[in-house]
């Protein structure tokens, strides 16, 4: 197989750096390792930095402060070489033995494999059943049914991996957009191991931004490039009911007598025909926008310091 590229996003995980260094180079022969601080706060880069120096299969990238896991994974495929991308978390729950399996899972003819926790090593109530949750909501959304999106262990081709654009924390819908550029998909059961040293970052709060970001994942598969047919779809509605309304408010004008002052139906199609008009303007603004959008450069991330 091509080499592999493996990219680990780091983010305060200093007593697991090297611990997982040694697993990965344990498990794979050849291959890079790409590192991205993502604005750690403690020793992590000093790990980071010592192994860098010492190991020339080794990258390390460090930001300038914390842009979050979305622009780190976004940050090493950009600065990596590999035909495979492999992404895994920096905790140590992620066990790299399963890398060969996915390995040979992609080799079946396969652009993307991700990674399912099928036996998870995390609290039940605040972190296994929100997430069980959450994959039913974004297959069934999505169309593409995972059960597991939230692990980060996944292998990617990438040829297929470099046609998604990343921002913000699109990580978790990785599999989704890499289905709407046409990726065939497949998952294998991995191995979950328990936190053993230092400090998860996920909270609740992560329910409500999954939620958010899905309906952005959702607009861009189906309205990225025509974000005029989502607003007008809505605009033309509105537009329809209003219409219907002032009818009727007509009519009951002219047949039964009915002053326009005396019905209340008269001001809410006013309300939605504005409405609908504001939505429509909107939408030919977001065309303008999507636009400007391709053809700008964007960057979200700022690195401080490197070692290639």
């Amino acid at each position: 197989m091509s080499k592999i590229s493996v990219i680990v996003p780091v983010y305060d995980e200093e007593e697991n750096i090297s611990p997982l260094y040694s697993e990965i180079v344990s498990r794979l022969n050849e291959f890079e390792l790409v590192f991205v601080d993502d604005g750690s706060k403690d020793k992590s880069w000093d790990k980071i930095k010592e192994i860098a120096l010492k190991d020339k299969r080794v990258k390390a990238i460090r930001f300038t402060r914390n842009f979050g896991q979305t622009q780190a994974i976004k940050a090493g495929i950009k600065n990596s070489t590999g035909e495979v991308i492999v992404i895994l978390d920096s905790d140590l729950q992620n066990d790299p033995a399963d890398i060969p399996k996915l390995m040979a899972e992609l080799e079946k003819g396969y652009d993307l494999v991700s990674g399912w926790r099928k036996k998870r090593n995390d609290p039940f109530f605040t972190r296994v059943l929100p997430s069980k949750i959450a994959n039913k909501i974004i297959s069934f959304s999505t169309g593409v049914y995972l059960h597991d999106y939230g692990c980060s262990l996944k292998a990617y081709k990438r040829e297929i991996i470099e046609k998604i654009d990343l921002y913000g924390e699109m990580h978790r819908f990785i599999p989704a957009l890499c289905s709407y550029v046409g990726a065939k998909i497949s998952e294998v059961e991995v191995n979950h191991r328990p936190r053993i040293k230092g400090k998860s970052k996920y909270g609740m709060i992560r329910i409500f931004k999954v939620i958010l970001d899905l309906l952005t994942v959702k607009f861009m598969g189906n309205f990225m490039t025509k974000p005029i047919y989502f607003f007008g779809i809505f605009s033309f509605g509105l537009i329809s009911i209003s219409s219907l309304f002032f009818l009727i408010t007509l009519y009951n004008k002219w047949y039964n007598h009915i002053f326009v002052k005396d019905q209340p139906l008269f001001l809410v199609a006013i309300f939605l025909s504005l409405a609908g008009l504001q939505l429509g303007l909107i939408g030919v603004i977001a065309e303008m926008l999507t636009r400007i959008y391709y053809s700008s450069e964007k960057r979200d991330y700022y690195i401080k310091e490197k070692i290639l």
